[in-house]
């Protein structure tokens, strides 16, 4: 991203622009600083092309637009703030027509669709057929660096539990399997720019620091994402190091949090030119400690859950030439949590009992190769990604309160993934995408129990999956405004896995049980878009999706669980693109079939296990309306309605009265407002606020986990003061100071009890000062 100073412009923004004749690196780079948006030129040759002074009253669009008149070039728009300079694709060879007589220069041009980057083929939003939703990196950057946590606040049908930053698990359109965190895979692929993140570990929870935007793709999303994609994916688009931009940021701010201890953080970012339109350097480091509100009676220690947390990643951009990069980098983050976050329901406000401290941690580890090249109107993307992740974890097992017992459980995970692929955008009529990818996960759970100092090792599970993977999809246009698209993805899995610390017999009754299995799964997709209208789109589309199995842990024995898979039906209607269009609206409608739910859940010694809990279904609507009734004002809201049910339940969990799936709220909602200004030429002002609502939910399946959560209001309002160079932010969150209960989960020892909340983080203040140069 260019390093700008000014207000960021919405796409239709009209503004002042001055941008002096030369090179065009020279003239983006100006229009980055007066516009505050991104233009990416990864064409050394477009970069030094000569252009004309551009000057006067006019969109970012119109300007682009004027600036490579007569060039090979043409400028993509990837979201409302995010514009790529390409070359344009050749045209066929016909007679030479006369010279078209100039614009006249009030011309209005037309405004770009935004891209869909997560399309993986460049598809237009209004051109793609599903529900998409999509959070701004200026939005993410607006208060303290933030996690996956902020992409909820922004999007309605983003949900998630709240065990805690680095264990939490994440669920898009009401597709939740259960509360616990164990050997099945994430119903919510994650991903990094086209390297995933996870596969059957908990949300790592990284902070969204100096990224462009999140992309968030309702599911199943099968055909290009594959396994875990039952719900979703979120991508995360980072700002890439630019080869001609020497700039750094760095922030940073206090909190105060009413009823508990002030906390802080402090992030920088710099981009590095080493040599000049071929190689560069992008890095960012960042640490936070977020103060703890919960007291330990039981001990007698007040905010006990203070979490710190620190990391950084890197990214060197090779650009040898031709249209080719090459990035190389790698991402780092450390929580350590001092405690649990959790409260007794009958105890007063923001405290509980415990016998023991409850920590965790989570070390994530990632390293990344993507090399890209662009063909005209063809593109090749080859990414390989390595992830290590460490989830340490204590909870109190004590059922004496004169003799002490810690439950310690160690998950390590380590996933190998790489994507190959050549896609061709949606043009003349036609567009494709060709793909393989290989994976290899395994993971290694170990727990112990017993008293502190003293735990004895306790059956754990050993879990390795190797897949290999072909996709396809295509979309043709036969008539104006309406397209066509089908696709398919072919997965070979092998499964296998081994218990850890079990005894010698009963590891020999489980041998056959634990061989090696393969599997085949083979995922269809079809859809359909009509613009029967101009800005009026009508998609339909049918996806499916899969988990593969594993073994699990239950009551010191060894199990397998089996596949599980959805099918979905999506339809709906779009008016407008969002951050282009003064008025946007949207509605959807969605049908789920999932066969063979995977669940984690407890078993008779209260020990985290896993199954198959039965079939179910779920009906989902989701609506958005976006409006900017003034210059400068934007306004937001969504609203989601969830129906899910397990209506075909297995023998085991055939008594358990309340059929509902976990952790999904009928109902939710949220409403956002942005208004920004200039208050003088070189001081400008940003306000931003929002209220969510999240319905009443049950933590797990059957009465014993019927525990209620949800029904409760989160609120978050900051304001920015820019002057030039710097900014002064405050911020506040939980304005009402309410307590509610976002995750009726402690220690899963006291689930019996059903007396556990997690409160809101009470109403917090953050002051924060940010500087560019």
């Amino acid at each position: 991203m260019l390093l700008a100073c000014a207000a960021p412009a919405q796409a239709g923004d009209v503004r002042p622009i001055n941008l002096p004749a030369g090179k065009l690196g020279d003239a983006v780079a100006a229009l980055g600083r007066q516009a505050g948006v991104s233009v990416s030129v990864p064409d050394r040759a477009i970069w030094r092309a000569r252009v004309p002074a551009v000057r006067g009253e006019m969109t970012v669009r119109q300007a682009l637009d004027r600036l490579l008149a007569g060039t090979n070039a043409r400028a993509v728009a990837l979201d409302a703030r995010s514009w790529r300079i390409a070359r344009a694709p050749p045209r066929a060879s016909r007679p030479a027509p006369p010279p078209p007589a100039p614009p006249p220069p009030a011309e209005e041009p037309p405004e770009a669709d935004i891209i869909v980057v997560a399309s993986k083929r460049e598809t237009t939003f209004g051109g793609y057929a599903g529900q998409v939703s999509r959070v701004e990196g200026e939005d993410l950057a607006l208060g303290a660096p933030a996690g996956t946590e902020a992409v909820a606040t922004q999007v309605a049908s983003v949900t998630s539990t709240h065990f805690g930053a680095g264990r939490n698990k994440l669920f898009v359109r009401g597709i939740a399997d259960s509360s616990f965190t164990g050997p099945t895979q994430a119903t919510v692929g994650q991903y990094f720019g086209d390297v995933r993140l996870t596969y059957n570990a908990p949300d790592p929870g990284l902070k969204l620091l100096d990224v462009a935007a999140v992309e968030v793709l309702e599911g199943p999303q099968g055909t290009l994402y594959g396994a875990g994609s039952l719900g979703g994916i979120i991508r995360v688009t980072r700002n890439a190091p630019q080869l001609q931009i020497t700039g750094a940021e760095i922030g940073g701010g206090v909190s105060f949090t009413e009823h508990g201890e002030a906390g802080g953080d402090l992030s920088g970012v710099i981009n590095l030119p080493l040599v000049e339109d071929a190689v560069a350097l992008r890095a960012v480091g960042y640490l936070t400690r977020e103060g703890g509100y919960i007291d330990d009676a039981g001990r007698g220690i007040a905010d006990v859950n203070r979490t710190d947390i620190h990391g950084g990643r890197v990214m060197l951009r090779l650009a040898p030439g031709d249209d080719w990069t090459i990035d190389i980098g790698a991402t780092l983050q450390d929580i350590d949590a001092r405690d649990s976050q959790y409260a007794d329901r009958d105890a007063p406000e923001l405290a509980r009992r415990s016998s023991i401290a409850q920590p965790y941690s989570d070390q994530y580890r990632l390293a990344e190769l993507v090399i890209a090249k662009q063909w005209d109107d063809l593109r090749f993307v080859s990414s390989t990604g390595y992830v290590r992740q460490t989830v340490t974890e204590r909870f109190d097992a004590t059922t004496d309160p004169q003799e002490p017992r810690a439950f310690d459980q160690i998950n390590e995970i380590e996933l190998i993934s790489t994507e190959n692929r050549l896609a061709r955008p949606m043009d003349e009529g036609y567009g494709w995408i060709l793909g393989m990818s290989l994976l290899r996960n395994e993971s290694e759970l170990r727990r112990a129990i017993g008293p502190i100092g003293e735990p004895r090792p306790a059956t754990g599970v050993r879990n390795r999956i190797d897949e290999a993977t072909l996709y396809a999809e295509a979309s043709v246009e036969p008539v104006r405004g309406l397209t066509l698209s089908a696709g398919g993805r072919v997965t070979h899995s092998r499964l296998s896995g081994e218990g850890l610390d079990v005894g010698r017999m009963l590891n020999f009754a489980d041998r056959q049980m634990q061989a090696d299995r393969d599997e085949t799964t083979v995922l269809p997709s079809v859809s359909i878009v009509a613009e029967p209208i101009a800005d009026v789109s009508l998609f339909a589309r049918y996806q499916e999706g899969f988990r593969p199995g594993g073994l699990a842990v239950s009551d010191d024995f060894i199990r397998q669980f089996a596949n599980d898979e959805v099918r979905s039906i999506e339809t709906g209607v779009r008016y407008g693109v969002p951050g282009v269009d003064g008025l946007t609206l949207a509605a959807t409608f969605a049908y789920t079939r999932w066969n063979n739910i995977q669940a984690d859940f407890v078993d008779g010694a209260g020990l985290p296990t896993t199954a198959n809990i039965g079939n179910g279904r779920i009906y989902s609507w989701d609506f958005r309306l976006g409006w900017r009734p003034l210059p400068g004002l934007s306004l937001d809201a969504g609203f989601v309605v969830n129906d899910g049910e397990i209506t075909d339940p297995q023998p085991a969990f055939r008594l358990a009265t309340l059929a509902e799936l976990p952790n999904v709220a009928e109902t939710g909602g949220r409403f956002g407002f942005d208004w920004r200004t200039f208050l003088s030429d070189t001081v400008d002002l940003r306000v931003a606020g929002w209220a969510r609502y999240i319905g009443k939910s049950r933590l797990g399946v059957g009465p014993i986990l019927g525990g209620p959560q949800g029904d409760y209001v989160d609120t978050g309002l900051t304001a920015r003061i820019g002057f030039g160079r710097y900014g002064v932010t405050l911020g506040a969150t939980n304005l009402t100071d309410s307590v509610g209960n976002r995750f009726s989960l402690g220690s899963p020892f006291d689930l019996f009890r059903a007396d556990a909340i997690t409160p809101l983080r009470p109403r917090t203040f953050r002051i924060g000062l940010d500087t560019r140069f």
